[in-house]
Formats: C-alpha cells, sequence, structure tokens
C-alpha cells in the first residue's frame, strides 16, 4: 500500500493544454473625445494584450450609430487597416478576453452589444459576477433572451430593462444589482462609462491625450499612445464622460476594506503598469527582497524563470549576493499551445517556450525564482532541466505565498483539488518538484512588499476568505435545474421527430 506522502502518490503530468500559471483574464480600453478613437483603442488593447489572448473587439460611435468588429485571435489577428478604417468616431470602447466564464466561442467575444428601446448599449467587462446565475435566471423568468454566455451581458439586460429613466439612473440599477468583481467600460449613444466594483478588486485608470479622456485596465496602454495618466478610478465609482465634461457619480457606499487582487502585483499586471500608486516592476523586486530575507539558501546562482520570475529573481539575487543569470531563454514566438497527441510533440510544447543555457548551471548550486506554483508540472519539468544540465543542487523559490483555494472573481484558478498547495505538503510539493529545498514568501512578507494595509487586497487564493460571499451549491442548483430543462426539451423535441407526420 503507498503512503499519502509516497511520490508515486503525487499527481502526474497533465496534458500540455494544462497551464502552468493562471490565465489572464480581460484586459478594457475606451476613449472620449478624440477624431481616430478607434485606432488608439487598437493601440491600447496591443498594450493590454497580455491580460487575455483569446479574442479581441472595439465597438465606435460617430454621435448617430454604432461601428463594431470583434473575433477570435490576438488583437493583430483581429484587425487591419482597413478594419479600423471602418470603425469611425470619436469614441469607441475595446476590449481583449480570455474566458473565465463563458465558453471560448466568437459569439462571447466583446464588447457585447444590444438595440434597445432606450437606443444602443455596448459593454466590456473586465471580472466575474458571483450572482450572474441567480440574475440570469431571474431575467430569462422575466423574458429576456441571452445571446452568449458571459456572465457581462447580464448587465446589458439590466441597463435595458424598463422603468430607469436616463442612464444614470440606468447604470446604477444594473450595478446595484451585481455582485462580485468588475471593471467595466460602457458605451451609450452620448456616453463613455468607466466603472469599478465597490471592492476595487480589478484595476481601472483614468487618462487624458490632448483633450480626449482615456480609460484603461492598466496604465501601460496610456505609455503606447501618450496619453497621461490622471487617477485610478475609485472603487465603487463610476465615471461619465460626454460632451459635457466628466462627472463622478458614487455606485454604492465603499467597504470597511477594499479587495484589490493580489495576485495583479504578483504576476498578472505588466511591469511597467502603475496601480494604486505603485509601481509593478518594483513591488515585484522588493518580493525578491523579502524572499531572499525570509527564505535564505546558500547558491551559486539565481536562475529567473522568464517572465514571470524575472522581477522577483533580480530582487532575490540583490538581497542575498548570489549573482543572477538569464539561464532560460524564453521563445517570443511560440502561438498558443493545443492538445497535441504524441508524446514526442508533449514534450516539445513543455520545451519550446524556455530553453536553458546550459554552460550556467553545470556544477553549480542552482536558485531558481518564480511567481507562482499551480500544479506543479512545469516547475518540475523546469528542475529537472537543470540537474540534467549538471546543476549540483537545485533550489526552488516562490514569491508568493502557496495558493490553496479557487478565484471565483475572475482569475482562472482551478477548484482546490487541482492546486497542488491544497492537497499536499510542502515537503511533498518539494519531492514532487525533486528540487533540493522550497520554500514560499509568506502572506506578511508579500503584503509588506507593496507597501499597502492588508485590508486594501483580496488574498482569498491564499487564505481562503473570500470579501464578496458566495454560494457555490446555489450555483450548482441553478446549474442543474437548467441541464434538466435543456434535458426536457430535448426530450420533447425528439418524440415530436417520432410523430407521424399528415401528409
Amino acid at each position: 500500500m503507498r503512503c499519502a506522502a509516497s511520490p508515486e502518490c503525487l499527481p502526474t503530468l497533465p496534458l500540455p493544454e494544462e497551464p502552468s500559471h493562471p490565465k489572464h483574464y480581460c484586459g478594457i480600453f475606451g476613449i472620449y473625445g478624440h477624431p481616430r478613437a478607434a485606432e488608439l483603442t487598437y493601440c491600447g488593447l496591443y498594450a493590454l494584450q497580455h491580460r487575455g489572448q483569446e479574442s479581441a473587439g472595439i465597438v465606435s460611435s460617430d454621435g448617430r450609430q454604432f461601428h463594431a468588429h470583434k473575433g477570435m485571435g490576438l488583437v493583430p489577428q483581429v484587425f487591419n487597416g482597413s478594419v479600423l478604417d471602418r470603425l469611425v468616431g470619436h469614441v469607441a470602447i475595446g476590449h481583449t478576453r480570455y474566458s473565465t466564464t463563458g465558453e471560448s466561442h466568437p459569439r462571447n467575444a466583446q464588447p457585447l452589444t444590444v438595440d434597445c428601446a432606450r437606443g444602443q448599449l455596448a459593454v466590456a467587462h473586465n471580472g466575474n459576477l458571483t450572482n450572474a446565475l441567480v440574475l440570469r435566471e431571474e431575467l430569462e423568468a422575466a423574458g429576456s433572451i441571452f445571446q452568449t454566455t458571459v456572465d457581462s451581458e447580464i448587465i446589458l439586460h439590466l441597463m435595458a430593462r424598463p422603468g430607469q429613466n436616463g442612464s444614470e439612473n440606468m447604470l446604477l440599477y444594473a450595478l446595484r444589482r451585481v455582485e462580485g468583481a468588475y471593471s467595466l467600460v460602457i458605451l451609450t449613444e452620448h456616453e463613455l462609462i468607466a466603472a469599478r466594483d465597490p471592492f476595487g478588486f480589478r484595476p481601472l485608470s483614468l487618462g487624458r491625450l490632448d483633450n480626449a479622456w482615456v480609460v484603461a485596465s492598466e496604465t501601460c496602454a496610456f505609455d503606447l499612445i501618450g496619453a497621461r495618466f490622471e487617477r485610478d478610478v475609485n472603487p465603487g465609482e463610476a465615471v461619465i464622460i460626454s460632451t459635457e465634461g466628466l462627472r463622478s457619480i458614487e455606485i454604492l457606499p465603499p467597504p470597511a476594506g477594499r479587495a484589490f487582487c493580489m495576485f495583479e502585483y504578483v504576476y498578472f499586471a505588466r511591469p511597467d503598469s502603475t496601480i494604486a500608486g505603485r509601481n509593478v516592476y518594483r513591488v515585484r523586486v522588493e518580493m525578491g527582497r523579502q524572499l531572499a530575507r525570509e527564505c535564505p539558501v546558500e547558491a551559486d546562482v539565481v536562475i529567473p524563470v522568464p517572465d514571470s520570475g524575472t522581477c522577483a529573481g533580480l530582487g532575490f539575487s540583490l538581497e542575498s549576493g548570489i549573482p543572477l543569470e538569464m539561464g532560460f531563454v524564453r521563445n517570443h514566438y511560440v502561438g498558443r499551445s493545443f492538445l497535441q497527441p504524441t508524446q514526442i510533440i508533449r514534450d516539445f510544447d513543455v520545451r519550446v517556450k524556455l530553453n536553458l543555457i546550459k554552460e550556467l548551471v553545470a556544477g553549480r548550486r542552482v536558485v531558481i525564482v518564480d511567481d507562482s506554483i499551480v500544479r506543479g508540472t512545469t516547475c518540475r519539468q523546469r528542475v529537472n532541466n537543470l540537474k540534467q544540465a549538471g546543476a549540483r543542487e537545485v533550489h526552488v523559490r516562490i514569491s508568493c505565498p502557496p495558493h490553496r483555494h479557487p478565484c471565483v472573481y475572475g482569475i482562472d484558478f482551478p477548484d482546490a483539488s487541482k492546486l497542488m498547495a491544497a492537497t499536499h505538503t510542502l515537503d511533498q510539493i518539494r519531492e514532487y518538484l525533486q528540487a533540493d529545498s522550497l520554500a514560499y514568501l509568506s502572506r506578511e512578507g508579500m503584503i509588506k512588499a507593496t507597501g499597502l494595509p492588508a485590508d486594501a487586497f483580496c488574498l482569498a487564493c491564499y487564505d481562503g476568505r473570500y470579501p464578496v460571499p458566495f454560494d457555490p451549491k446555489l450555483d450548482k442548483f441553478i446549474m442543474e435545474r437548467r441541464r434538466q430543462r435543456v434535458k426536457s426539451l430535448s426530450e420533447e423535441l425528439a418524440r415530436a421527430d417520432q410523430q407521424p407526420r399528415l401528409l
């Protein structure tokens, strides 16, 4: 009988479509008051491509009608010059997506648009709504017909409901009904609206380009188009931009604490972005320094895993005095990975993204620094690569705490059974990785590195404390009821097909 701690009991390597890191969620961008709004939105989405590589879309307005184009793929694959020329108007919103809710399908690409009694509306959404299924059930019972499987469409249906006069009223009605994480850009026939949930889970920044207003998920998008950062959109704030200028309204009173996603600083955001007054690069370097203070080790060289572990690896090297070498070389021309049928191609899929310079590690004690371990499969492959190249010792250092809980606010963390730290002890993980030692940055050290208080963050994936309550049993009940309805309808259609027909 195998014991729980034996390597045979640990997870086996999954198929390569399971990512080594959580996938990005979405990037949003909007601009008001520029004659080439669609072109600048394209540039902004290009800067936010790291937040989603599944689909992209832009909706512009010339003051009379909307012009839209979206499709599956990367931003430059979806758009070209002739397409952008057709997206006329002085205002536009854009979205680049990775699906955290809703299947990967062209109909789920955003921005979503609707033509209703109130006129045309379009929305681009970053985040997940925790009460999406409940609201969808309610709206469908009232006669709403959904065209997509994404929870972002719920916001459109709520805004389009009768009885709310004026865009401000319909916006407040919709956003006071939804719960969870959202940063939004919304286009009406006369306004650009940017809104952020009261807990501030997702980043959203406001900038200026000459006389135009710009909003984006990250400030790196401003840099690309030459816009000037003005401020962050505050949690619980909606900013309405029109010919009358900019005005701010409160969606809901702010809660006692905020819940900004810590994983933005750890992994998601680009290092050249500034969030909540903190440059992401500097925060990650400080996380590496703090990691070196908490988890020292005798070694000859620090090797970061690019690009996610580069900043933390630099910080670890600076604090420990151990030289840094870029031992892993990243192939920047690797596209999306797909399920491959042979073991040879699977091995290629794992190795093609990073290649090791063997001469830098042979006969040396190596510290490999990365930002996180989710399933552990890719980290194990890197450790094996180092040992096969002749490294005497391999010590793994991770610049955040262990991930033990799934995310319900928009990050593609799997359920807890697929999170290695949720099902295995530290020593079991080290044994699975075949590393000589393994250490994570502490929760306190991670927070300290940001220079912000603990109550500014959502840390649910680390400690299981969810700022916005959710009921997985209720979601499961609703989903099961929906499946039963679909099954019953299918059975009725099948019986109808079997009935004899009059000629």
